[in-house]
């Protein structure tokens, strides 16, 4: 059997497992306010602190609180915090609701706030640059902490948005005070279990196939929440013609990542609609710009990927239009830095692109000493972001015409991001959103050595510079340092960006889900009408 008569079968196969999996659940898929949903890819793992992904983020947060929440305007709302407000330029006091009880019925008090916020700043925490201004968590009462950070620290509430709170006492009873360590594949009691404060409890949980969760009827935001889903059922579906097919079969009611050729057909069928709306998220290429020699190339002794000329003749070997327009089928804007406009720190002028230009990029390579090109492995994932893989097979052909020999490799994520966190890839795609809604978040991961920075830039001056924008009160002033980094990353072609997301998303005309631009549904905000 050859090759794509394989993938044909395994194909086949998995839909017809996956389609197996869908009928197989008659007693959940019966029961009243049932909202059965899918995308392409699973949660990597239900330890609150252990990988900084939205797919993650957005399951955990159904079953964990965090003491601020963005609601899904993504603006700052009180949630197991009902108050906060800086006491001295270097305090803030966050006084917690008194009302709130973990899923065992044991009371959410300050001691699982100190808990939690120093099990995020562990060594083994996604989430330690976020939050590493915090230099200590006081207890005043039973409801009230005071967070001292290193120095002013401005958006401390943003950087709390995707913070989840643990019961100190159900970690220690199963051995998870400590983060799982994701990169290390360390399978920990908090990797399958979770017992939040949250909206829903974990029913079952089994990674890649199905996960169910059941409304918390104790739930304290009900009052002011009052959502009617009383049961979630979410099964990844990788296979793009699967996924569809659940949708118009009726088997399930939400996907969120239809197939773009999909999307009209989709319209055009009675009892289903399409909303979308801009993504703070973008994708790009990185590239190792540190080794001295790259993993996968035919250059030996030298690394290319370290002179500049060869990075901007990558970029300008890139016609981002084309892939706009017929990988994206228009959904998606060009970008020239790694954010979009939702997030603080963007501007239109920071935004506009190198030209696209195969002679330059060409010239540029032989003015680097590649007048032949080169060979390099490009990772990409195939299951995490809209039409990854069919993007780098676009750029792969793209490389081609300057002489660049890519041989791709797209694997799921759960294989993927180990690659950048381990520093395994020498080329590789990732997307990045911005939950903080603030440049300074992303330059915490990708502009400093950090978990999701695989190109090795690491400029002493540059983390001056970030470490200032994470303490300046002075927006004016911050302002200009947020774009002076900005303007080192675009001038050094640290990064390749490629485009910013749309998202979109189908389901029944009977549900209503307002779609945030972070891409993260938010159950509790829905509304079911009778069908």
């Amino acid at each position: 059997m050859n090759w794509g008569r394989m993938m044909l079968a395994r194909n086949v196969s998995i839909s017809a497992f996956v389609l197996a999996l869908l009928f197989s659940v008659p007693a959940v898929v019966s029961a009243e306010n049932v909202i059965r949903w899918a995308s392409q890819g699973d949660a990597l793992t239900l330890d609150p602190h252990a990988t900084n992904e939205v797919t993650t983020i957005s399951t955990i947060r159904k079953i964990y609180d965090s003491l601020v929440y963005a609601d899904n305007d993504l603006k700052l709302i009180p949630w197991l915090a009902k108050s906060w407000e800086l006491v001295d330029p270097t305090t803030w006091r966050f006084v917690l609701r008194d009302d709130v009880k973990w899923q065992d019925g044991s009371p959410f008090t300050a001691e699982d706030v100190k808990f939690s916020l120093t099990r995020a700043l562990a060594e083994t925490s996604d989430f330690r640059k976020q939050i590493g201004s915090i230099k200590q968590v006081e207890i005043v009462d039973d409801y009230t902490v005071h967070i001292v950070t290193d120095g002013p620290n401005p958006i401390l509430p943003n950087q709390l948005t995707t913070i989840f709170m643990m019961s100190e006492a159900w970690s220690e009873q199963h051995g998870v005070s400590e983060p799982q360590n994701f990169g290390g594949n360390e399978e920990t009691y908090a990797v399958r279990h979770a017992m939040g404060t949250g909206p829903f409890v974990l029913q079952t949980r089994d990674p890649g196939i199905r996960t169910v969760m059941a409304k918390n009827a104790a739930w304290w935001g009900l009052a002011d929440h009052p959502h009617a889903v009383d049961e979630l059922v979410y099964t990844p579906i990788s296979n793009q013609a699967t996924r569809v097919a659940a949708l118009l079969s009726g088997e399930i009611d939400l996907l969120l990542d239809p197939p773009l050729q999909d999307i009209e057909r989709i319209k055009r069928t009675p009892g289903l609609k399409v909303v979308q709306t801009a993504q703070d998220r973008t994708i790009f290429l990185g590239l190792d710009q540190a080794s001295d020699e790259l993993r996968t190339s035919n250059v030996k002794g030298a690394n290319p990927f370290k002179d500049k000329r060869v990075r901007l003749a990558l970029y300008k070997a890139i016609d981002i239009e084309a892939i706009r327009d017929k990988v994206m089928r228009g959904y998606a804007v060009p970008a020239g830095i790694v954010t979009g406009p939702v997030s603080h720190g963007y501007t239109e002028a920071l935004d506009q692109r190198a030209s696209y230009d195969v002679e330059t990029a060409k010239w540029l390579l032989a003015e680097a000493g590649y007048p032949d090109g080169f060979s390099v492995r490009l990772d990409c994932p195939n299951d995490r972001y809209i039409n990854d893989e069919a993007i780098c097979q676009a750029v792969t052909g793209m490389l081609g015409k300057i002489g660049i020999n890519v041989d791709l490799s797209a694997q799921p994520k759960t294989l993927h991001f180990p690659k950048i966190k381990n520093r395994e890839t020498d080329f590789y795609l990732l997307g990045w959103g911005v939950p903080t809604l603030d440049s300074h978040y992303v330059f915490s991961y990708l502009a400093r050595e950090s978990t999701w920075n695989a190109t090795g830039f690491d400029d002493p001056q540059i983390d001056k510079l970030i470490d200032q924008i994470g303490v300046e009160v002075d927006f004016a002033a911050r302002d200009e340092q947020i774009a002076q980094v900005w303007r080192r990353l675009k001038d050094d072609v640290v990064y390749l960006p490629l485009h910013h997301q749309t998202v979109v998303w189908a389901m029944k005309d009977w549900l209503d889900i307002p779609v945030p631009a972070d891409n993260a549904v938010r159950f509790v905000f829905a509304e079911i009408k009778p069908h």
